[in-house]
């Protein structure tokens, strides 16, 4: 085992594509890590997989780097924003365009009347930016406009004034009135138009805009289990969800219910499922490694580890056995373990996560 490079510690926010920033998700790896992965452990033109995709880092620098990419994910919240990602408007002009198009469709819609509207929905935001958030919402729903809609959801909620809601938390949607009463914050709670601050979001997508290939990057939303992987591929590069630590459904609540309103009704806390659906979804992977990837390619898994008071889980020790067992002509070539500093990619009692493993496996 050896420890991680120096630099993955240093700051990329200022210096990566702004096409990373399009909305923010929990648990994602830096841009700069992935980049350095995908230098490594495949070459240009070579095809890329990853199938728990999330916020969509990892297929956008293959993409950026001149590798092809084939990115998967059971998350309706991952696909929107993976596809954005792989496919945006090519210039800034035309994103703008795009945006003043939909806003135009979004303002011709009828009110929507907010006593359909869950009440913790409504609780976020002042009523007329809640109106004119639906209205938009609809439009962006329409297939093709998966960038406008990671736009919106990009600013949906926070306490910074290009943000559309009541003063709450960026990554995981809940209210901060305590800190930021009506009292003492009032502007903070008046109506908030939308139509500007979708208009400053789209500029800041383009501020350190990467044009990228558009041959050969693909998004699949599916379950890991059903999931086809192409007949051949050149490296498996992928993170996927902490097995007992985050809760993608209820981090991205607020998210989802936009995106479609009856996805938020279906949160699964279990860790117990958590766990079997991480062995299942390994498992999975490990046979399709087997008979897919190239003689000499790489498979890259980041795993993150728990500690807790009660107990101790090593997901990294579970992936390693189980490709021990189904993917037999893979070795692992290396482990690198990293910490994670930032505790805005865990949270209450997800901070245990707090060291990540970079296994490296080659198929002989």
């Amino acid at each position: 085992m050896e420890p991680a490079p120096r630099w993955w510690k240093e700051p990329c926010a200022h210096v990566e594509c702004s096409l990373h920033q399009l909305a923010p998700y929990i648990g994602k790896i830096k841009s700069s890590i992935a980049g350095d992965l995908i230098e490594q452990y495949s070459r240009r033109g070579d095809l890329v997989v990853d199938p728990f995709a999330g916020a969509g880092t990892i297929p956008l620098e293959a993409v950026i780097r001149g590798r092809r990419a084939f990115a998967a994910d059971i998350s309706p919240y991952a696909r929107i924003l993976s596809q954005a990602k792989l496919s945006p408007p090519r210039t800034l002009h035309a994103a703008l365009n795009s945006a003043e198009k939909a806003l135009l469709e979004a303002e011709a819609l009828p009110q929507p009347d907010l006593r359909s509207v869950p009440h913790w929905v409504r609780r976020f935001f002042h009523p007329d930016t809640l109106r004119s958030a639906l209205r938009f919402a609809t439009v962006a729903r329409q297939p093709g406009n998966e960038f406008l809609m990671a736009c919106f959801l990009g600013i949906l909620h926070h306490q910074r004034p290009g943000f559309l809601s009541y003063p709450s938390s960026h990554l995981v949607p809940y209210l901060r009135s305590k800190k930021y009463s009506r009292m003492k914050f009032p502007e903070m709670y008046a109506y908030r138009e939308l139509k500007p601050r979708l208009l400053a979001k789209v500029h800041r997508t383009y501020k350190r805009f990467s044009k990228l290939c558009r041959v050969g990057a693909t998004f699949c939303q599916s379950p890991v289990e059903e999931l086809e992987l192409p007949q051949r591929f050149d490296a498996l590069i992928t993170s996927p969800p902490y097995m007992n630590a985050l809760d993608y459904g209820r981090d991205n609540r607020l998210r989802l219910w936009f995106i479609d309103p009856s996805l938020a009704e279906n949160e699964d806390n279990d860790v117990t499922q958590r766990r079997k659906a991480f062995i299942e979804g390994i498992m999975s992977l490990a046979t399709n490694l087997e008979s897919g990837l190239h003689r000499g390619g790489y498979c890259v898994f980041i795993v993150g580890e728990e500690v807790r008071r009660s107990f101790k889980a090593h997901p990294s020790e579970i992936v390693v056995t189980l490709m021990n067992q189904k993917a037999p002509s893979l070795r692992l070539r290396k482990v690198i373990t990293d910490d994670i500093p930032d505790v805005r990619r865990t949270r209450r009692e997800c901070r245990g996560v707090k060291t990540e493993h970079f296994l490296i496996f080659q198929r002989n």
